[in-house]
């Protein structure tokens, strides 16, 4: 049987690309969206995964999905790469305090009821990663990210308890920090005048994911941080 691995936030970039990654390092994918339409095609594409349309803000709806998953797939996940993200721009004065509040529903407690739920069948089956893909808001909130950073930051800290509860049982738990723009229809549309080189391709984020989810364990890192090679840091 194949291992099975769950990723939330599948949409048309990183998601894609990490659904294709484990789909052809011989996975069975899960993939999680809030509507079933983004992830029809992939499903169509990857023969064996299946498509979950969840909004992991809701958490009833959310341990539905992962108890269907489960017996959908036969048996527990390997591994949970928590992708879904939820954001906003402006400052402090002009966001609205629900977008904030939702956006650590998406980043904060989905990653909480996730690792509620998938590690200890990870501990009982001797090995497991969980991935949370994160970025540059975890560790500095500028202006305009006010509706966004607080809740990267928790969620940095959050996954970090979690590594370090969950590491000396044989989960592996980890934070991959994308310090950079990801190469997607929107972003370009938004930075029309920059090289392709300015971009980090989805592709690569999800090789870094698959990396990182199969350290062995005598090398196990929990803070990576990828960024282009003209990246100011």
């Amino acid at each position: 049987m194949k291992p099975l691995a769950i990723i939330t936030g599948v949409g048309p970039g990183t998601g894609s690309a990490l659904a294709r990654r484990f789909h052809a390092g011989g996975y069975q994918v899960a993939m999680l969206a809030r509507t079933a339409d983004r992830l029809a095609d992939l499903e169509r594409e990857l023969p064996g995964a299946f498509a979950v349309p969840c909004d992991v803000a809701d958490t009833d709806a959310l341990g539905e999905a992962l108890e269907g998953i489960e017996q959908q797939a036969g048996g527990p996940p390997k591994v949970v790469v928590h992708n879904a993200v939820g954001g906003a721009f402006g400052s402090f004065l002009e966001i609205d305090p629900q977008v904030l509040e939702r956006n650590f529903q998406v980043n904060v407690m989905a990653l909480l009821h996730l690792a509620r739920w998938a590690a200890p069948k990870m501990e009982a089956a001797g090995e497991g990663a969980l991935i949370v893909t994160g970025n540059t808001s975890a560790v500095r909130g500028k202006a305009r990210f006010a509706g966004f950073a607080p809740t990267k930051a928790a969620q940095r800290i959050l996954a970090e308890s979690i590594a370090r509860d969950m590491g000396p049982k044989g989960v592996h738990v980890a934070f991959l920090m994308i310090d950079a723009v990801i190469d997607l229809a929107w972003t370009r549309e938004r930075n029309p005048d920059k090289p392709d080189d300015y971009f980090i391709r989805p592709t690569d984020i999800a090789d870094e994911v698959w990396h990182v989810a199969h350290q062995p364990r005598s090398a196990w890192s929990f803070l990576t941080e990828i960024r282009p090679f003209g990246e100011t840091w």
